[in-house]
């Protein structure tokens, strides 16, 4: 019997430094789980050529990609995760969306993508000459599926107290509220728990 499909998403780990699985629902919001500007710098995961694929290859793209990656590339994806992170935001908060973080996405798709292809034994696979080039505007071009698309509004950053991660609900009921419900979810419903039976509250 085959095994399942690994379920969609990232593993990232809590402040508390536990483990939990987050679906942002889409290949180009993966990438803001890399860091961010502002604030969210200190998060920032993407230093070296490495962890570009180490990232490409966590992400929700196809295995087997052999990527060619060098220190400009690595400084286009941050320029691009950070113009992708406020313009997400924005989404989220129904704000007006700004040219230039607009610019930065078409000007990223506008570039040739990543080049998928059929191999001898009928699986898919990767066409020779993957740059990081590619890799972001496949990124972008994800990007602008994901805003002019169906779930378009469906674009939200987590409910739970001080957590920003966005993500785009997907699910059929569509209304998913929180990153994840093993993590913020969990600790919301505790909190609200919390304050139902503190005094006063009877």
């Amino acid at each position: 019997m085959e095994s399942p499909e690994p379920a969609p998403g990232l593993t990232l780990v809590s402040h508390e430094g536990k483990p939990y699985r987050f679906d942002p629902g889409a290949l180009c919001l993966e990438l803001l789980t890399t860091g961010g500007p502002g604030d969210f710098a200190r998060w920032e995961a993407l230093h070296e050529p490495a962890d570009l694929v180490a990232w490409a290859g966590r992400s929700r793209l196809p295995d087997g990609l052999d990527l060619a990656v060098d220190r400009t590339d690595v400084q286009r994806a941050r320029a691009l995760r950070d113009a992708l992170f406020l313009l997400t935001a924005d989404r989220a908060h129904r704000r007006p969306l700004r040219p230039d973080h607009l610019d930065a996405v078409n000007a990223a798709a506008a570039e040739p993508p990543l080049v998928t292809r059929i191999e001898p034994d009928g699986t898919r696979g990767w066409a020779p000459g993957a740059t990081g080039t590619r890799l972001l505007s496949t990124v972008a071009r994800d990007a602008i599926e994901l805003f002019t698309g169906p779930y378009a509004d469906r674009i939200r950053e987590c409910g739970a107290h001080r957590c920003h991660l966005l993500f785009v609900d997907t699910s059929r009921p569509g209304r998913r509220r929180w990153c994840a419900m093993e993590h913020c979810g969990n600790r919301e419903k505790a909190r609200a728990h919390r304050a139902r039976r503190a005094p006063g509250n009877s």
